[in-house]
Order: structure tokens, then C-alpha cells, then sequence
């Protein structure tokens, strides 16, 4: 592995442990506002994987983009269909006052 590629690497990692720490200290009440908001790094996070994917560096490179925007794409969806059924609660049912 080259020095730049066990570098990124690390950084990963480190993002990952990072995330999971933070995520695990929000209250269960902020988890569907922080979903929501999250909508719009996935937006970047998904046109930085197709940057990726479609620069042909190589095949390592191309399998890590598919698999970026595959994830991105399932956070961007779920996101929206949690926010989606957050504002349905809120709507007045036909026929209440």
C-alpha cells in the first residue's frame, strides 16, 4: 500500500470512531433534526464519489466510489423518508379541528 493510500486510510478510521462517538451522545428527541440536516454533507458526499468513480485511477479508487455512493445514497433516502414521516405527524387529519 502506498504511504498516501494507508494515510487516507487512517483517516478513515478515525472518522468512523469519531462519528460514532458523537452520534452516540445526541439525545433520542435530536436524532430525526440531525438525520435531516445530514441530507446536505450527503449531497456533497455523494458528488465527491461520482468525482471519484468516474477519475478511473484504478480499480481499488472506482470499487471504494460505487460503494461511497451506494451509502450515501441510502443516508440521503432514509433521511429523507424519516423527515418526511416527522412533518406527517405534525399535519391535521381530515375532518380535525
Amino acid at each position: 500500500m502506498t504511504e498516501a493510500l494507508l494515510s487516507a486510510l487512517y483517516i478513515f478510521v478515525l472518522a468512523m470512531f469519531l462519528g460514532f462517538a458523537v452520534i452516540t451522545k445526541v439525545p433520542p428527541l435530536l436524532h430525526t433534526p440531525l438525520m435531516s440536516g445530514s441530507n446536505a454533507i450527503s449531497g456533497v458526499t455523494i458528488l465527491a464519489a461520482l468525482l471519484v468513480t468516474g477519475s478511473q485511477q484504478g480499480p481499488l479508487q472506482t470499487i471504494l466510489g460505487v460503494i461511497a455512493v451506494a451509502l450515501a445514497m441510502i443516508n440521503v433516502v432514509g433521511g429523507y423518508l424519516v423527515t418526511d414521516r416527522m412533518l406527517q405527524m405534525f399535519k391535521k387529519k381530515p375532518g380535525e379541528k
